[in-house]
């Protein structure tokens, strides 16, 4: 049972329950919502409540001040609130009202794509199988391939074309059904209208570019004569064609009594959806998308391939925390339709080996970190393994520069990539086993491309963290805090009695920030400089007690004698989310009077509309009694006393 289940009960309850909350967060010592209706907030009970210092509404945001203890209030609201406990669907409709138009774009292309790739991946490793065995010269000195010398394996490089056959070419079947499936319509007239597409009636998509235009087939309604032209593995005109179903079958639906509509709907639906397929947004989907694909394969084979392998190798991993890297399914289906094979994609699959070196790197650094490794370890295998979000948002994102080291990798790897045309069969596994779906005589260029991109990841990583990483990261909690235990015990002894300035500046006393929450005292007394430096410094010898990892803007200490201080850098900074502060301190850690805490750019929050005044209140006096502060002077950081007390 958590510490504030009881008090986050009776706060839940006065803003009106879990219904009304959209949105939960919190900064150094407030609880930050944002309600569906603020008027279901019973303002009165909650200031009433004794957790609770004070509340107010700023910004469209209803926020309860806490304290210092508000990161632990918050672990056990958000527990007790359920509100991670919506539905996925839920998640995905509350997501969309934010959403930009590509953002909803591309996040439609990753739910049409999500149930196919199984089955591309498949078709991609069987590919590359059937090219080890018919297109490889490796028996009777070079001269010829295993489907030569032997039958068995002939008949089997035919009978796996049957399963290749049915996953690439006949593709539109199942992009129409995982459209129809994903807006909720009818799926079996999804795989009607696929099936149309790919029909044996048709021209074989592959066979027009070496078909005289007199020779190719037509439909004859004597007025008009239209191509009987098939989409083979084509994408987008199977993506439009699905699209035009899906919203004839809701019109119709719409439209159509009841009584009749089981049978109106779906014949309404699929002619009408098969005529505009063939006759109007096939031949444009088929243009669009051989647009598209011309310029992305110009691109990686043209003069400048490199700067593109360069650029596109180094933004992949930052376009898979947007999302938008669910585009370049299509685009490198596309390709594959095109040019028989796809050069982009395996650069998709080094970027994410890339990554899965840089937590290689981690994992060497923080190799006595048991801790660390529970999540290092794992990470790292379902990197190589293709899975690359445990290792990007679990291990390289939170400590940053793993990620740019794993960037660089990839944007190395990229280059040597597209610089000897290596090329794939088809999408496979985005890792090390990708090699399989490699064009055989790209293998060996493609296995120097993860060479690299396996050592320079760690090799940088482990240069860079040496320096970057504290000892406890290193080593562990425990293994830390024993080395900290001189430092505890020196700054227990030592009888604090007053703080010393924290900033160069003019001291001025807390009520003239007038900013609403500090200087109505609710936290506690104190004083605020008007900074002249970027450098904040610990006013005291104390342990670090609460630091705000995302925003980097405050910090609480704690004192021998039980005084709680906290220094808050601006006001309304927490919305800069950490541009431009820095943490020099880590939590838990003992520092002494003049230990530096924060650089911050003062620069960076007067461009953000913000004021750069620096707080500083006694939340808890513990044991200290007559508290004084000096104001009204001109303050040296970590000369000039600014507070004293009797203990």
């Amino acid at each position: 049972m958590g510490k504030y289940d009881q008090d986050s009960k009776e706060l839940l309850n006065h803003i009106g329950g879990k219904e009304n909350i959209q949105a939960v967060t919190h900064c150094i010592t407030r609880m930050r919502f944002v309600l569906s209706d603020p008027s279901k907030a019973d303002i009165e009970a909650i200031e009433a409540m004794k957790v609770v210092k004070g509340s107010f509404t700023q910004s469209g945001q209803f926020q309860v001040i806490i304290g210092n203890n508000v990161a632990d209030f918050y672990q056990d609201f958000v527990k007790i609130a359920g509100v991670e406990g919506v539905s996925k669907d839920a998640v995905k409709e509350a997501a969309k009202s934010n959403q930009t138009l590509i953002q909803r774009i591309v996040s439609v292309l990753a739910e049409i794509f999500a149930p196919l790739i199984p089955a591309i991946i498949t078709g991609g490793l069987i590919l590359g199988f059937r090219n080890c065995i018919d297109s490889m010269y490796l028996f009777e000195h070079g001269t010829k391939t295993l489907c030569q010398i032997s039958q068995f394996w002939a008949g089997m490089d035919s009978f796996l074309w049957l399963i290749g056959e049915a996953i690439f070419h006949m593709l539109p079947v199942g992009i129409c059904w995982s459209v129809t499936k994903k807006m909720g319509t009818t799926q079996m007239l999804g795989i009607v209208l696929g099936l149309t597409l790919v029909s044996g009636q048709l021209l074989n998509a592959y066979s027009v570019a070496t078909t005289a235009a007199a020779d190719i087939p037509k439909w004859d309604f004597g007025f008009v004569k239209v191509n009987m032209i098939g989409y083979q593995a084509q994408v987008l005109p199977a993506i439009l064609a699905a699209f035009v179903l899906v919203y004839l079958e809701k019109f119709f639906r719409k439209i159509t009594p009841q009584v009749v509509s089981m049978i109106v709907v779906p014949f309404c639906s699929l002619v009408l959806s098969v005529m505009i397929a063939h006759f109007v947004v096939g031949p444009i989907g088929w243009k669009i998308g051989s647009a598209i694909s011309a310029v992305v394969y110009a691109g990686i084979t043209g003069s400048f391939k490199v700067v593109f392998g360069a650029i596109f190798g180094f933004v992949y991993a930052p376009l898979v925390i947007t999302g938008l890297h669910h585009m370049s399914n299509a685009i490198d289906l596309q390709l594959i339709a095109d040019y028989n094979g796809t050069m982009l994609w395996p650069m998709i699959a080094l970027s994410n080996i890339a990554q899965g070196s840089a937590v290689v790197g981690m994992i060497i650094l923080q190799r006595k970190n048991a801790q660390a490794q529970e999540v290092n370890i794992p990470s790292g295998i379902s990197c190589y393994l293709g899975v690359t979000e445990p290792a990007i948002f679990g291990v390289n994102l939170k400590q940053g520069f793993p990620f740019i080291c794993g960037m660089i990798g990839s944007a190395i790897a990229a280059i040597v990539c597209v610089a000897t045309s290596t090329t794939a069969n088809a999408i496979g596994v985005g890792g090390i086993p990708g090699i399989l779906s490699i064009q055989p005589k790209y293998m060996g260029s493609f296995a120097i491309c993860m060479l690299i991109a396996i050592v320079i990841p760690i090799v940088l990583t482990l240069i860079v963290g040496k320096k970057k990483l504290s000892k406890e990261e290193k080593n562990g909690k425990t293994i830390a805090e024993t080395e900290e235990i001189t430092e505890k015990s020196e700054a227990e002894e030592k009888e604090v009695t007053h703080l010393t300035a924290f900033l160069t500046g003019n001291v001025i006393p807390v009520k003239e920030v007038n900013d609403g929450v500090f200087s109505e005292g609710v936290m506690g007394d104190g004083i605020a400089i008007i900074p002249e430096n970027d450098t904040l410094y610990a006013p005291a010898d104390a342990q670090v007690a609460v630091l705000m990892p995302e925003s980097k803007h405050a910090c609480g200490l704690k004192l021998s004698n039980g005084m709680d201080i906290l220094l808050h850098v601006g006001l309304d900074t927490v919305n800069m989310q950490g541009d431009g502060f820095e943490y020099l301190i880590e939590q838990g850690q003992f520092v002494k009077e003049g230990t530096p805490l924060i650089k911050f750019d003062r620069e960076k929050i007067k461009k953000a509309g913000y004021r750069d005044v620096t707080i500083c209140v006694i939340s808890e006096t513990g044991n200290a009694k007559n508290i004084t502060f000096e104001t009204g002077t001109t303050a040296t950081a970590n000369k000039t006393q600014v507070a004293s007390w009797e203990n």
